[in-house]
């Protein structure tokens, strides 16, 4: 593993890779953590700012190319800003189910199914974990190294 390729990225990938593997790792201690305790809301605002990010940066980032700039990841984008503020209105309306609902679709939806896809050959995630192929590090396929 190495983070060489997200920091020669362009900046709105490397932020937004930074952004959504701190959210992920704050997803996970809200999941263990005591809910509607005060860490529990200071870490959900910090995930917040980062889900934030996450999806204002994903929308200066364009590689993939199917409607003009756009891309379908870029509806999951829109849905995060939607989501996301009804998903603090709910809290603090202390609707805890509804709560509970949004920021686990949120979690499950831009963290975990859409980064496992950032993980797919060709991608610079897929480089930052599993390293360069032989053929992108210049190497032969055919010989051992």
């Amino acid at each position: 593993m190495t983070l060489a390729p997200l920091l020669e990225a362009p900046p709105p990938i490397a932020l937004h890779a930074m952004a959504a593997m701190a959210a992920f790792a704050l997803g996970i201690v809200q999941f263990a953590a005591p809910k509607g305790t005060i860490p529990h809301r200071t870490i959900g605002w910090i995930f917040v700012g980062l889900m934030l990010a996450v999806a204002l940066s994903s929308l200066r980032i364009h590689q993939i190319r199917l409607w003009g700039p756009w891309s379908p990841i870029h509806l999951l984008s829109i849905f995060m800003l939607i989501t996301l503020p009804l998903a603090v209105w709910a809290a603090h309306r202390h609707r805890v189910a509804e709560h509970r609902r949004a920021m686990i679709s949120l979690f499950l939806g831009a963290l975990v199914i859409a980064g496992a896809f950032t993980l797919v050959p060709g991608r610079i995630m897929h480089q930052v974990v599993f390293g360069s192929s032989p053929a992108a590090a210049g190497g032969d396929r055919a010989s051992p190294q």
